[in-house]
């Protein structure tokens, strides 16, 4: 990267959990690490718990920035990291997806909850109605979300998806498949 570039960010979307397998947690541990190794920035929600800190705690030790961002409501469930790099605090989580995407030139969705979904899928809808072109991969460790994609196909037949909508994401099944994606930002 030359100097004249600005340093390209990375959003995780991930769990305030650990999870029932020990592999995403490494898949977690193993992202923040390969965020630090291709000189990016971390962003993501700023929990210290999880799959969030695991993904933060390895970035920073391997010394990435870390770009944070909580609203005050969830500021004792996830553990708000007040560590990071740039921590911000929004009154609520329209402001904190918002900000993310804001701040990032690329999207890695890895196992999660409800949450992780509603923020990975505004970001494809916004993606669908034009408000952004951001790569956005969907990290399918252990086959953990083979029921989405299942199910993205299902609305396709079923015709309420184009099919061209299947471009707006990738879906990478290791951590060392997301690099090859990554390093070509």
């Amino acid at each position: 990267m030359s100097k004249s570039q600005s340093k390209k960010s990375v959003c995780v979307y991930c769990a305030h959990r650990d999870g029932a397998k020990n592999s995403y947690i490494n898949a977690a541990r193993d992202t923040g690490a390969l965020i630090a190794r291709l000189n990016m920035r971390l962003v993501y929600g700023a929990g210290d718990i999880g799959l969030m800190g695991a993904v933060a705690d390895a970035a920073q030790s391997a010394g990435a920035q870390t770009f944070g961002v909580i609203p005050q409501h969830l500021l004792q469930k996830e553990v708000g990291k007040r560590d990071l790099t740039t921590f911000v605090i929004t009154e609520n989580m329209h402001e904190r997806k918002k900000i993310m995407v804001m701040n990032a030139d690329a999207f890695v969705l890895l196992p999660g909850g409800f949450g992780s979904l509603d923020e990975f899928f505004e970001l494809i809808t916004w993606r669908q109605l034009g408000l952004h072109s951001k790569p956005c991969f969907i990290v399918n460790v252990d086959g953990y979300w083979d029921a989405l994609i299942t199910l993205i196909n299902t609305q396709i037949e079923q015709g309420f998806v184009p099919t061209e909508n299947m471009e707006y994401f990738s879906v990478v099944n290791t951590v060392d498949e997301l690099e090859h994606k990554l390093q070509n930002l």
